[in-house]
């Protein structure tokens, strides 16, 4: 079987144009051309373009996909075995972005009403009310979730306050490594990155160094919280992933 790029969009719900490009930089290039020139994927094509999206869907750039597509030393089923990995650490990552969401959550059942000008001296520029609805239906039934919301319960002002000097405290010495010209890679930065896994853990939820790895790449993938780490320095989100990334390394 063969399929047109019309059908390949349809099933992968990717638009045609992104199949163009993808042949065009060599990422993805159908198996066969039609009499009149016009391509055709097939079953080959297909599975690869799956791994592709995986990728994609990881926050990976093309460049990096097309690098880990082509290695004559990773099989195709090391390969769904790896991206399986990902994102299982992924959604136990996601479901840990609520951590701050919680604590709004909790105290509104609790009757505990923070003034807005609390609610903001806790959080900077984050409104935990905003995000309210979308983590409730995407992580309320988890453990994760759970777990959060109890210790969010018993923290006071005072209690979100320090937690949030923590993380400034960190953010700083981070930035200052890098103004330093410090590798990320280096055991200074990889023990701040240990320092930041540890503080996750003691006010928030247990997070394991892969764990900790996907909460790197997401500084960097989703811009929402590369601009919020980069006002302290630019480049700071991608310096962080890669202490980050380095020291779940370490500990592997």
């Amino acid at each position: 079987m063969s399929y047109s790029v019309g059908q390949v969009a349809g099933f992968a719900g990717v638009t045609v144009r992104t199949l163009h490009h993808y042949d065009e930089i060599g990422l993805l290039c159908p198996g066969a051309r039609s009499a009149a020139g016009h391509r055709r994927y097939d079953d080959a094509d297909l599975d690869r373009l799956q791994r592709i999206l995986f990728y994609r869907e990881l926050g990976f750039p093309l460049e990096e996909v097309a690098v880990l597509l082509d290695d004559p030393d990773i099989d195709p089923q090391a390969h769904l075995r790896r991206q399986h990995r990902l994102l299982t650490d992924r959604i136990e990552r996601l479901r840990k972005m609520a951590a701050a969401v919680e604590q709004a959550m909790e105290a509104r059942k609790m009757g505990i009403n923070l003034t807005p000008e609390e609610k903001f001296e806790v959080f900077g520029d984050f409104d935990p009310d905003e995000h309210q609805e979308e983590v409730e239906q995407r992580w309320g039934n988890t453990e994760a979730y759970r777990e959060s919301q109890r210790r969010a319960a018993s923290y006071t002002k005072e209690d979100w306050k320090r937690i949030q000097e923590e993380a400034d405290e960190l953010g700083n010495r981070f930035a200052a490594l890098m103004r330093a010209g410090t590798p990320p890679t280096s055991e200074a930065a990889m023990d701040l990155a240990e320092e930041h896994r540890q503080g996750i853990s003691r006010n928030h939820y247990e997070c394991g160094h892969e764990m900790h790895a996907c909460l790197g790449r997401m500084y960097v993938s989703d811009h929402r919280f590369t601009e919020n780490i980069d006002k302290a320095g630019p480049g700071l989100a991608v310096y962080l992933r890669d202490a980050i990334l380095a020291n779940a390394e370490r500990h592997r």
